[in-house]
């Protein structure tokens, strides 16, 4: 559970990397610059844990490209406080960023080896979720909605209804909706029926599964 100066100053040229692509939330570039992404890692990818690129986790997932970390918070839009309903704990490196911005963060995950590893993982860091589910995350998280933001870290054939019913008025979903590449959407619910809906570009996800194993 090293966090050495080297790791450090990686992670500072990682955020100028997100810096020159594009990535100017403040926030968001304090919370990559801060978090050791590393531990969130096999030990065998430490030389490759602050490149920007995604990497293989247990139960065939990834860890996310720290840019589509910092892109989809991004487009979040949430400030501290605001409560967000995560799809796809994974890692928790996302869950990580989300609270150290000081979101209420809810999160499901329907892999049961990760969700295991990550709900023991994330307090060894500090970092502690309102909760977190082992559940299809096509259903959201209806108890405690609605939800000033949700984040979805898969991709998903189609919007699941459930996740645009969760959302506050004012609130946004963002989604990567695609089967073999996704195009990044936002959904801001402009009223209780109505939702606007804005493309963000192409992206690659592994696919969000239907249904806990």
């Amino acid at each position: 559970m090293k966090d050495t100066p080297k790791h450090q100053g990686l992670r500072k040229k990682l955020v100028q990397t997100l810096e020159r692509k594009g990535i100017a939330n403040p926030e968001v570039l304090k919370a990559i610059g801060y978090i050791p992404r590393h531990l969130f890692m096999d030990s065998g990818f430490l030389d490759h844990a602050y490149v920007d690129k995604a990497f293989p986790i247990a139960a065939d997932q990834t860890i996310s490209q720290p840019y589509t970390v910092a892109r989809q918070t991004e487009l979040l839009d949430l400030k501290r406080g605001d409560t967000v309903l995560e799809i796809g704990t994974g890692s928790g490196y996302q869950t990580a960023v989300l609270l150290e911005m000081g979101m209420q963060v809810y999160s499901i995950e329907r892999q049961h080896e990760l969700f295991k590893i990550t709900k023991r993982f994330l307090p060894k860091l500090g970092y502690r979720a309102k909760k977190l589910v082992f559940g299809d995350g096509y259903k959201g998280l209806p108890e405690t909605a609605p939800y000033d933001g949700i984040i979805v870290t898969a991709g998903a054939p189609y919007v699941p209804k459930p996740l645009l019913a969760q959302l506050k008025v004012g609130g946004k979903l963002v989604i990567p909706v695609g089967e073999h590449s996704q195009i990044m959407t936002v959904f801001n619910r402009a009223s209780p029926t109505n939702f606007e809906k804005e493309e963000f570009g192409e992206f690659r996800f592994v696919p969000l599964l239907e249904d806990k194993n």
